[in-house]
């Protein structure tokens, strides 16, 4: 492992976000430069705890025990190896701390280094709002911010898929087609093994693309055929039907460059409400309707009250009795 990522290296500026229900954390930290001794790169660093699988419970000896995929023999949690710290019994009832062997008792990690501000911030716990965007308002607002490179991540890591410079090996199933073509991968948040939390991603070829904005009657053709080529892929290799899939497309994505979402119904991956998420068969169908439907349509999106936009869509001195440049809502009211 380089250097870059030796964990052991880590240091530790401040926790960003945690959530007891997912089981994740976020923190913010430096990894030193593999170039220059004195110089160390800000990161943010997510640890979430895997999803239990079938073979974890898996009650067969380690004799008799089948291999998994990989020719390894399944380890189990119901197992000789597995110590139990006792916290209370009462009558039937029985409360315990479980360590399991390490090897069955993983840790998901992401690292993003050389992190940005903008990053940072979207990986923060803040106070979100929704804004409900009129056609003047991503004309006036939101359209200016998109010219701003400051304000996007950036889409090397797009264009190393889209070249096959980068993660060749995982692609699911691609369509090389200039104008209707895709790339379907596992999503980076999926380990490509967990069937239970599957996620995988289409990545468009045409490069002017960026969001559901963008789209027209004259995309329709790319949009059935990302959807039928990668329900039928996604089934040949994972056995999953299209009725056990939600397929989806953001806005406000996280990266200007069209993709669209798959992830198992049993899953509830990030992003994926209402105020973010819009079916694919939904978005063809309002298309099929009104050719310019995402021209025409006020959409919801959200946003953090740090981000350096926020006050554009909610100006402090706007006149209370004028109508709004934006509704606002806070989430959970």
């Amino acid at each position: 492992m380089a250097d870059k990522y030796d964990l052991s290296k880590f240091r530790l500026e401040r926790i960003l976000n945690k959530n007891s229900k997912t089981k994740t954390i976020c923190v913010l930290g430096t990894f030193p430069s593999e170039l220059a001794a004195d110089t160390r790169y800000p990161a943010i660093v997510v640890l979430e705890k895997t999803a239990f699988t079938d073979y974890n419970v898996n009650t067969a000896t380690n004799d008799d025990r089948d291999d998994d995929d990989d020719g390894n023999q399944c380890k189990s949690y119901f197992s000789h190896e597995t110590k139990l710290k006792e916290e209370f019994l009462n009558d039937i009832y029985g409360n315990f701390l479980c360590f399991p062997k390490p090897d069955i008792n993983s840790v998901k990690l992401n690292i993003i280094s050389p992190c940005t501000e903008k990053h940072i911030q979207k990986y923060s716990s803040q106070e979100i709002f929704i804004v409900l965007e009129t056609p003047y308002l991503y004309k006036t607002v939101t359209e200016s911010r998109l010219q701003l490179e400051s304000e996007q991540f950036t889409l090397d890591w797009v264009y190393n898929i889209l070249e096959h410079k980068k993660e060749a090996d995982r692609i699911i199933v691609e369509d090389p087609c200039k104008t209707l073509g895709f790339i379907l991968l596992p999503d980076f948040k999926w380990d490509g093994k967990t069937l239970e939390t599957f996620y995988a991603i289409a990545i468009v070829h045409q490069l002017n693309l960026k969001s559901l904005r963008s789209l027209t009657a004259e995309h329709l053709p790319l949009l059935r055929n990302i959807q039928t080529k990668s329900v039928t892929a996604i089934k040949t290799k994972y056995g999953l039907d299209s009725s056990q899939l939600r397929i989806y497309i953001h806005y406000q994505p996280s990266f200007y460059h069209l993709h669209v979402h798959f992830t198992y119904l049993k899953y509830e991956a990030p992003g994926i409400h209402c105020e973010r998420s819009h079916m694919l068969s939904t978005v063809i169908n309002n298309i099929e309707l009104v050719s310019d439907y995402y021209q025409r349509a006020t959409i919801p999106f959200t946003i953090k009250s740090s981000d350096p936009h926020y006050l554009k869509y909610f100006p402090p001195d706007a006149d209370d009795n004028a109508e709004p440049i934006a509704k606002k809502q806070k989430i959970g009211e």
